[in-house]
């Protein structure tokens, strides 16, 4: 998704030491990773910080904010490139289009 949308900020916190909490993606989501979209070749779950998984954020897709179903993962490449190292992948603001699109719904 983010690799789609340049506008979309990350909230790249260091997840927790112990067990941190392992974030699903909803229906829609299913299969992708959070980094690059891609559905080829799954390989490391994604863990998310303690802010993300608090409250209603809770049990919440990463990706669209949906109702979670399966676990999350990051692909083989992003493995590779220590993507996943980077910190909590959960997406913090909006973005432009989305903003755009409830603006014209309201008028």
């Amino acid at each position: 998704m983010a690799k789609h949308h340049p506008d979309l900020i990350f909230c790249r916190k260091q997840a927790g030491v112990g067990e941190s909490p392992i974030d699903p993606l909803s229906r829609a989501s299913d299969g992708k990773c959070v980094i690059c979209d891609s559905y080829v070749r799954p390989c490391t779950l994604v863990r998310i910080c303690d802010e993300c998984n608090y409250g209603s954020y809770q049990g919440r897709c990463v990706i669209c904010g949906g109702p979670g179903v399966s676990d999350a993962y990051y692909c083989k490449e992003c493995t590779i490139q220590e993507k996943d190292r980077d910190g909590c992948p959960k997406i913090v603001n909006l973005g432009s289009s989305k903003t755009d699109l409830f603006y014209e719904r309201k008028k």
